[in-house]
């Protein structure tokens, strides 16, 4: 019957979004929470190494006990990322006036622990020009940002600079903000980089630099920024660096 079928495509389209959106939700709260425990698994390093000053066998004990938990609740995060299949964010996506500088200074917060433990220096150059606030999802702008810092440091050396920067740009009679993450990491090979924001994709060099890894990262970030119609792109040459950059929205 016709009317049968046209209930059926109705009630398929509505389980094909509640999945989507599952979907998004996982995403979107996995890449905070690995954000936020990687955060606190280099603060902890930091205190057993003895970065921090000294501290007791008893303390030094249960720092320990709390990194090692630390370490497998990563590894849950990381498993929740793997297994997801989220191919767009289709998830509630609600803008706001955000003030961009306040943005970039508490993501790059967050990996304070683990710069320095790799003694990387991640300098975010302000700039004097006043810029406007953009008008975005502060959350996923987040996990936008935390996405290429993560990878920045990932794949840096030890011992080298990242860089962050913000500018204004106009583009189609419209104003953007336009964020830049340079490290001098190992770079991405030509041969990789028409893949580099495909699902699950990892370069050659990246999984020989750091064996864990989703590959989920850049195709969320890219997913997002696509949410809001900005755009994300690279540049990069192995064994000299990346610069990743996308834009952000400005409310006329």
């Amino acid at each position: 019957m016709p009317e049968d079928i046209e209930k059926l495509k109705a009630e398929n389209e509505k389980l094909q979004k509640l999945s989507d959106f599952k979907s998004d939700v996982i995403s979107i709260s996995a890449h905070e929470l690995r954000t936020s425990l990687s955060a606190l698994k280099w603060i902890l390093k930091m205190f057993i190494d003895g970065d921090i000053g000294a501290i007791s066998v008893e303390q030094k004990t249960f720092i320990k006990k709390a990194f090692e938990s630390n370490e497998r609740m990563i590894g849950l995060v990381n498993e929740m990322l793997s297994v997801n299949h989220a191919d767009d964010i289709s998830l509630k996506y609600t803008p706001e006036n955000v003030d961009v500088v306040e943005l970039v200074e508490s993501v790059l917060f967050d990996f304070v622990g683990e710069s320095f433990k790799k003694n990387i220096q991640v300098i975010f150059l302000k700039g004097e020009q006043k810029l406007p606030k953009a008008f975005v999802d502060p959350y996923k702008a987040r996990v936008v940002l935390q996405n290429l810092v993560d990878n920045a440091i990932k794949y840096s050396n030890f011992g080298s600079k990242i860089f962050v920067s913000l500018s204004i740009k106009e583009n189609a009679g419209k104003k953007e903000i336009e964020i830049a993450v340079k490290d001098n990491g190992i770079g991405i090979p030509a041969a990789d980089q028409v893949k580099i924001f495909e699902k699950f994709f990892r370069a050659e060099n990246a999984k020989q630099k750091n064996e864990v890894g989703s590959g989920l990262g850049l195709t969320t970030a890219r997913n997002i920024v696509t949410r809001w119609e900005g755009k994300i792109w690279f540049e990069s040459k192995e064994g000299g660096g990346s610069n990743f950059y996308f834009t952000l929205p400005v409310k006329n």
